[in-house]
């Protein structure tokens, strides 16, 4: 792929400007004065993938950590979990076998509720499911003492309803983890309608602790990161259904300094995790936005990516991936069934929408008080999601091409997507003063000061 096909870029001053962002992530308008609470035992509601996860990062912090289960057969499950997760993690540390078991030993795992009683802190890991949650913080608000944070690590509920079923909402938020949570770097602390001021510093301050990169959301559908992913998946099904293979959209974002594209990475985090999403949401999903059902030809005929061995693409033993005709056939059969006329797009057709639309959702998000300044957007985006750091972030990388260009993008994206594609209000005004995302933000910082 030729050099030409990928958008302009001055690394040097991406990385710059990524690392002063990463600073201001962490100041949050109005909290300089605040004290965050004493964090002391640290409780994790569910000993899965990244429930474990959490509570080795927590331990290694060097915060005494206990993960709770629903039964004792969970809890021997979860305890066994966390024996695999720090041998990996330890692999590499110049640590003595007791050394390494002594670390281990730091998470304790039961399944006695009670336990919550001499917690400080209590992060919610169990299943993506509202009534699981709900039933968990009315434990959690019942057995936690005077002052200790309730937090959800959930990607998408809403912290707000959440925090309504308990006693003490000023100290329920978000903390959203990304896994792997022992390894991974960023961290989404979601701030609810009524959460305490010194919680939310708490959660801060707990991110430092971590080694974590914070950055502050507030509660909408996906918070920051996943809203705009979720709007950077729809968008790259358009541009499959419309003309392009998997293989085109993957070779063009990686040439704009993506590490893998997105159809790879879809087969490595599983077909069957966005499939029930989607049935998740069918019922709420306006009818004017265009939906692209390729991805459920493929899940319905067992194609779930890596661990089956097929997904957008053909697995060998290995692992090593390919292209599969028979991926070819499900989408050209779709395109058909629509009756959809191909028609080809270059490197740089596929880079220009793929910025726009995570660049004006960003700008939706702004305007809406999700994030707090544009730059926050683009530390989530380069800190959890892959973006390229090279290119500093969808914001600052919109800033660089030209609002107006960018605009113009949209448009063509709005055609094709429908409702849940339109231009951002802010997106609109910004391009037509030949403003920017980044100086707005900062702007608007200063006068809520």
């Amino acid at each position: 792929m030729s050099a030409e096909s990928v958008l302009p870029q001055d690394e040097a001053a991406a990385k710059a400007y990524l690392a002063a962002a990463e600073l201001e992530a962490a100041r949050v308008p109005g909290l300089d004065a605040v004290a965050p609470r004493p964090i002391g035992r640290v409780a994790i509601i569910g000993g899965g993938t990244m429930g474990v996860g959490i509570a080795v990062s927590a331990a290694e912090a060097g915060l005494d950590v206990v993960v709770i289960e629903r039964d004792a057969a969970s809890a021997e499950a979860a305890r066994e979990r966390v024996s695999s997760v720090y041998a990996r993690h330890l692999k590499r540390a110049a640590l003595s076998d007791d050394e390494k078991a002594a670390r281990v030993a730091r998470v304790g795992v039961t399944a006695d509720w009670d336990t919550l009683r001499g917690c400080t802190l209590a992060i919610e890991a169990a299943f993506e499911d509202m009534a699981v949650k709900r039933d968990i913080f009315a434990r959690l608000d019942a057995l936690l003492p005077p002052g200790a944070i309730l937090a959800t690590n959930t990607s998408y509920l809403d912290i707000d309803a959440l925090a309504a079923t308990v006693s003490r909402p000023g100290d329920v938020l978000g903390l959203h983890f990304f896994a792997p949570a022992n390894l991974m770097r960023l961290l989404e602390i979601v701030r609810a309608a009524r959460t305490a001021p010194d919680a939310l510093a708490t959660a801060l301050a707990l991110a430092g602790r971590l080694k974590k990169q914070p950055v502050v959301a507030g509660v909408c559908d996906g918070f920051i990161g996943n809203r705009i992913y979720a709007t950077y998946r729809r968008h790259v099904e358009y541009l499959l259904e419309d003309g392009a293979m998997p293989e085109d959209v993957d070779a063009a974002l990686e040439a704009f300094g993506f590490a893998m594209g997105p159809f790879a990475v879809f087969d490595l985090s599983g077909l069957d995790i966005a499939h029930a999403m989607r049935r998740r949401r069918d019922a709420t999903r306006d009818p004017g936005e265009r939906y692209v059902h390729i991805a459920d030809r493929l899940v319905e005929a067992g194609r779930l990516g890596r661990k089956t061995g097929a997904g957008w693409y053909a697995y060998d033993p290995e692992g090593k991936k390919s292209v599969d005709p028979a991926t070819a056939a499900i989408i050209t059969g779709e395109r058909a069934r629509k009756a959809i006329a191909p028609r080809a797009f270059s490197a740089a057709d596929i880079q220009r929408r793929v910025l726009a639309v995570m660049a004006n959702e960003g700008a939706k998000a702004l305007a809406e008080g999700i994030a707090l300044r544009a730059s926050d957007i683009d530390v989530a985006l380069v800190n959890g999601y892959g973006f390229p750091r090279a290119q500093g972030g969808p914001m600052y990388a919109a800033d660089r091409r030209g609002l107006a260009a960018v605009l113009a993008d949209i448009d063509e994206a709005h055609r094709v997507g429908g409702v849940g594609s339109e231009p951002a209000p802010l997106l609109v005004e910004l391009a037509r003063s030949g403003g920017t995302l980044g100086a707005w933000r900062r702007d608007l910082s200063r006068s809520q000061e």
